[in-house]
């Protein structure tokens, strides 16, 4: 006689239409000696629902003649998105601005190489995602055997983002990897994001102490690579920290980040309240705080064009979500009037 079964699991991998699903216990300890394959309800695809990520804990009903079928995505603690300006795919309808990435860690490894791959301005775009979602951002400096000046990028690095941690390693001389110790703790998440290249997988296989993910090598002309991992998934390292690992990500816009970009910009922000006028546009107001700071160097024009930038970005993608949400509402009237859209 055919059984199901109600089960909470979280989901390890993601390939298209099929999730690999880790059985949980009541205090959702994943059980990693297990696994089992599922598929999405129909009411996912009929209703338009945002399908489960890596890192979800979802309800699933088993079923031991076939796949398990995920009924149900539970609450999240943190989710990572970006921006998702084509639309959903795989017969999702399409209404969701937002990608989500993967879901409920901990921690964010942002992953940069001190080579042709370092950039300031994706480094402080990283960091006030991450703070928006209440999980602490880590920025790793990879490959500091390849840098003559790792404790002045180390410090540039802070001064930008002074929230966030700053670790500058090498995974091949094994420079700087004991001060990661804190973050390794058993049954904690870590999400890695960063540029293909910049030694996510490296990294990955030090951690773990043993080869886990395939490395590839970069380009010596431009110092970029190609990507190593080709969909997310979670794994579990020998030491119990569950690990994310993400497909190299070139470029990563914002959206609905107005808390992250002005802790990551506290100083921008701290200026705002020095302006002789409330409604200072900080453009040719006299007694403009911000002005002043551009003039004696106190503010980089480069920090001050990337804060503009990411508000500009944020309130384009704010636009966007309302015209969204109008849509989505007049889909839904018009789909439960019996209209066949």
């Amino acid at each position: 006689m055919k059984t199901n079964n109600t089960i909470t699991a979280r989901v390890s991998c993601v390939q298209k239409n099929l999730f690999t699903l880790l059985p949980c216990d009541e205090d959702k300890i994943v059980n990693s000696g297990t696994e089992l394959l599922g598929k999405l309800k129909g009411k996912f695809y009929n209703l338009g629902l945002e399908p489960p990520v890596v890192g979800d804990y979802v309800k699933v009903i088993t079923n031991e003649y076939g796949d398990a079928l995920i009924d149900e995505v539970l609450p999240r603690n943190t989710v990572f998105k970006r921006p998702n300006r084509s639309g959903h795919a795989e017969g999702f309808v399409k209404n969701l601005l937002e990608e989500t990435i993967v879901a409920n860690f901990d921690y964010v490894f942002i992953v940069t190489s001190l080579n042709q791959d370092y950039s300031e301005n994706r480094i402080a775009r990283y960091v006030s995602i991450t703070l928006n979602t209440g999980a602490k951002p880590v920025v790793i400096l990879s490959k500091a055997d390849l840098c003559d000046d790792v404790e002045l990028k180390v410090e540039i690095t802070q001064a930008v983002c002074d929230k966030a941690d700053v670790i500058a390693i090498s995974s091949l001389t094994g420079y700087g990897i004991e001060k990661l110790t804190p973050y390794m703790q058993k049954d904690k998440t870590i999400a890695l994001v960063g540029s293909s290249g910049v030694g996510k997988s490296t990294l990955l296989n030090t951690l773990n102490g043993g080869e886990l993910m395939k490395v590839n090598h970069i380009r010596d002309s431009d110092g970029k690579g190609r990507h190593t991992t080709t969909y997310r998934q979670l794994f579990q390292l020998q030491n119990g920290v569950w690990i994310m690992d993400t497909p190299g990500l070139r470029e990563i816009g914002v959206l609905d980040m107005e808390e992250g970009i002005d802790e990551t910009f506290s100083d921008v922000v701290e200026l705002f309240d020095q302006c002789k006028f409330n409604d200072c546009t900080h453009t040719n107001e006299p007694g403009c705080a911000v002005l002043a700071a551009l003039a004696d160097g106190t503010l980089s024009e480069e920090r001050w064009a990337t804060y503009q930038q990411l508000h500009k970005e944020n309130e384009w993608g704010k636009a966007k979500m309302m015209q969204i949400a109008k849509f989505t509402r007049e889909y839904q009237k018009n789909r439960y009037q019996g209209w066949d859209l």
